[in-house]
């Protein structure tokens, strides 16, 4: 295994651990570890575990869901930034000469 791979294992069995000592099944906890999908993110959940210690299935999966929610918008402005960029440098440089005989 990568060292990605052995952070990421570590890490959901910390969410597993986290999940059951709250009371939950552990599967809850190896299913929110493949949704939210990295350790970063794995790390914001333990965080409102240790710190709220929710009662409810609902209210777990409900953060998780709120995570995976700021990632996407995070990935869908890192896109768009990267698209704004691009078409920028577009403007100020033109097409090119390749393409100049189709303006």
């Amino acid at each position: 295994m990568t060292e990605k791979q052995i952070e990421w294992a570590k890490k959901r069995d910390e969410l597993v651990s986290a999940v059951n000592r709250l009371g939950f099944p552990e599967e809850l906890g190896v299913q929110m570890a493949k949704q939210l999908g990295s350790p970063k993110a794995m790390d914001r959940m333990l965080a409102y575990l240790y710190n709220v210690k929710p009662k409810t299935v609902e209210l777990v999966v409900d953060e998780m869901l709120a995570i995976c929610s700021d990632i996407d918008a995070w990935h869908n402005k890192k896109a768009a930034e990267e698209a704004n960029a691009k078409y920028n440098e577009m403007l100020y440089y033109g097409l090119g000469t390749e393409d100049s005989d189709f303006i």
